[in-house]
């Protein structure tokens, strides 16, 4: 069961681009933009993680922090991170348990059996890590609708 608006997200610890282990607690008092994708260097992942990028500006006038999630390894990320100059966190759940607390597993991605990755998903944290919004693509090909997660930033005092 994927995580609803107004419940808590689920908190986690999780590897960023450098190695160092992240909180989603550490995150609390800003707005947040979870951001899973189901894997760096794919087409469609790439173009949304360089849509969140390139939308930071208006992001940041709302005061809120994106996160990026795929269960590519740290130094997958780091290397995708640097090549696609994305400036926000990017965040490995290589051992999959964060796609499994948030209900999100896309089991058999591209038709290969045991390859589980995330299923493409969105959720805005408010500042005390309640979810306003929450969005989940049955379809990886499938891009979120970012004015309207922009919209929802906007909502959140």
């Amino acid at each position: 069961m994927s995580i609803k608006v107004g419940d808590f997200a689920p908190d986690f610890e999780l590897a960023d681009t450098k190695n160092k282990l992240r909180k989603l607690s550490e995150f609390k008092g800003n707005k947040v933009v979870l951001a899973f994708f189901p894997g760096a260097f794919t087409g469609v992942c790439t173009k949304e993680m360089c849509t969140f990028r390139d939308s930071m500006s208006a992001f940041n006038n709302t005061n809120a922090k994106v996160i990026g999630i795929s269960v590519d390894t740290p130094f997958t990320l780091s290397k995708f991170a640097s090549e696609n100059n994305l400036q926000f966190d990017l965040l490995s759940d290589h051992a999959k348990k964060t796609i499994e607390k948030y209900g999100i597993v896309h089991k058999g991605f591209v038709n290969i059996p045991y390859f589980d990755v995330a299923k493409r998903s969105v959720y805005v944290l408010d500042r005390d890590g309640k979810v306003t919004y929450a969005w989940v693509s049955e379809v990886p090909t499938v891009e979120p609708d970012y004015g309207q997660i922009k919209a929802e930033l906007e909502k959140i005092k």
